[in-house]
C-alpha cells in the first residue's frame, strides 16, 4: 500500500483528507508534533521549489501553473545534480541503487560502489 507522510497542518488533519487516503488506498503517516526534523527533506524539496520555480514565474492559469511545475519536477528529477546523493540527478541516483541492488543506510556509503572513496565522492 502507498504511503504518504505529512506534519499536522490543518489540511491534513482534516476528515476530508483522511477519506480522500482511504478512498485512494494510501496509507496517511503523520509525523510526531513538534518534530520538522523528520519531515527535514520534504522541507528542503519545498525551499528549493520555491527558490528555483515559484519565485521566477507568474502563473496566469491552473494550466499553466501544472505544466510549468511538471517541466521544473521532470528537470528536478532527470537533470538536477544534488550533492546529498553524489552529484547525480534522483532517477540517476535510483538506476544506481537498483542496479547494484544495494540497500544504503547513509549515502557516503555508495561511494565505493560509484568509484569514490568514503568521505570523498566520485563526481
Amino acid at each position: 500500500m502507498p504511503k504518504i507522510r505529512t506534519d499536522n497542518g490543518p489540511q491534513f488533519i482534516s476528515n476530508e483528507f483522511e477519506n480522500i487516503c482511504k478512498i485512494l488506498g494510501i496509507e496517511h503517516q503523520r509525523i510526531p508534533v513538534k518534530t520538522p526534523n523528520m519531515n527535514a527533506h520534504i522541507k528542503s524539496f519545498h525551499s528549493i521549489l520555491e527558490e528555483e520555480c515559484y519565485s521566477r514565474n507568474e502563473f496566469n492559469s491552473f494550466t499553466e501553473v501544472y505544466y510549468i511545475i511538471s517541466n521544473y519536477m521532470k528537470y528536478y528529477n532527470e537533470r538536477r545534480k544534488q550533492g546529498s546523493i553524489e552529484n547525480m540527478p534522483p532517477s540517476k541516483f535510483y538506476e544506481v541503487l537498483k542496479s547494484n541492488s544495494v540497500k544504503v543506510k547513509s549515502f557516503i556509503t555508495l561511494s565505493p560502489i560509484l568509484g569514490g572513496q568514503p568521505g570523498n565522492p566520485s563526481p
